[in-house]
């Protein structure tokens, strides 16, 4: 019983895209749409994290 569990909150999980219910084939996407609008943010450094510049970084190569 328990894989039937991880199923359903598995099914439970909106689409990250636009928040329909995902589709078996494009999981975790509802869609193939969703699925590529994602791939396109991902190559277009939509996804990006952002860096912050410190003036430390030449302080961490040198033991202290």
């Amino acid at each position: 019983m328990p894989v039937e569990g991880a199923k359903r909150s598995q099914a439970a999980k909106p689409c990250p895209i636009c928040g329909k219910p995902s589709v078996e084939a494009s999981k975790p996407f509802c869609s193939e749409r969703c699925r590529d609008v994602d791939l396109n943010r991902w190559l277009s450094g939509s996804y990006a994290i952002p860096a912050r510049e410190t003036d430390d970084e030449d302080d961490m190569d040198e033991p202290k």
